[in-house]
């Protein structure tokens, strides 16, 4: 059996707590990892996505449940020098890589409306295909607990929806793959701990726009996710668990005290039912005792 090296260890010994246990409750409690997956863990050169690999390929060694891995990297038009940083990066923490090239990067810099957007739906596409062709049902990304939270917070200040990022999701378009999550638990404070123990130092995004920044902070000033980030921290400062009430709130959400939701093109409204004082389901609202408190409003 392969030794596990220094940097792999610090993760059950410096960072069990937080982010070794944090990486084994999202996989169970999601049900990321079934038996017989195939999963092209998808690494980009950033922090998340290495960390995630090594994550992985310890779980795949221990686990207790027979999967595969695969570590993914598509170049989709990086620099030289962060090209090696990846390699280089991976060669330290002993990841075999399978690189394949795009050129992404020169097609979305000609894009004057959303780039980053258009670049992430590409990279999406080509991660899925090569998967594919790779004998993977999965592709893992690296996103975690903040970029969850933060992703709530879009939504409901820029983009007037109530939605969150999932664990893991069906791809619409290239059959029977899925696509998981599994540092969804993790928290991006402990992984840049993680990093700066260890000395690693990773890449950004590198496109053309930020190429030749290396990752030591939390993003880019212009974003509205900075702006999140920002706003999140103000909001910790009187609530430490401010964070996690945002998580709870997608997880404990009540329909009946929702004006209106979607299930794809399926549209519902409080009102469609409340005269037969059914909730927007179509069902009774709650309980006896609870139709009786209704009842007490309405008359």
């Amino acid at each position: 059996m392969e030794i596990p090296n220094d940097i792999e260890l610090s993760l059950v010994k410096k960072f069990r707590q937080g982010i070794w246990s944090r990486f084994l409750k999202g996989v169970k409690n999601y049900e990321l990892i079934e038996p017989g997956d195939r999963i092209a863990v998808c690494i980009s050169g950033g922090k998340d996505s290495m960390l995630m690999a090594v994550c992985m390929k310890r779980l795949q060694r221990y686990s207790k449940i027979p999967f595969e891995v695969v570590f993914l990297v598509m170049d989709p038009g990086y620099n030289e020098i962060n090209r090696q940083k990846i390699i280089d990066n991976a060669d330290r923490l002993e990841l075999p890589l399978n690189i394949f090239e795009t050129g992404i990067f020169n097609a979305v810099t000609k894009v004057d409306s959303n780039p980053c957007y258009l670049c992430a739906r590409m990279r999406r596409g080509y991660l899925y295909k090569n998967a594919q062709e790779l004998g993977c049902n999965k592709i893992a990304l690296g996103h975690h607990f903040d970029d969850v939270i933060e992703t709530i917070l879009m939504g409901m200040l820029y983009g007037s929806q109530v939605q969150t990022m999932m664990p893991k999701i069906h791809s619409e378009n290239f059959e029977g793959m899925q696509l998981i999550r599994p540092l969804y638990m993790v928290r991006e404070e402990d992984i840049i701990h993680w990093a700066e123990y260890n000395g690693l130092e990773f890449i950004q995004c590198a496109c053309r726009f930020t190429e030749n920044l290396t990752v030591q902070d939390n993003g880019s000033s212009s974003s509205k996710r900075h702006e999140v980030k920002l706003l999140l921290k103000q909001l910790r400062a009187n609530n430490p668990a401010v964070d996690m009430n945002i998580f709870r709130s997608v997880e404990n959400v009540n329909l009946q005290t929702i004006i209106s939701y979607h299930i794809g093109d399926e549209y519902h409204h409080f009102l469609d039912n409340f005269k037969e004082g059914r909730s927007v389901r179509g069902t009774v609202a709650g309980s006896e005792d609870k139709e009786k408190n209704d009842d007490k409003y309405l008359k």
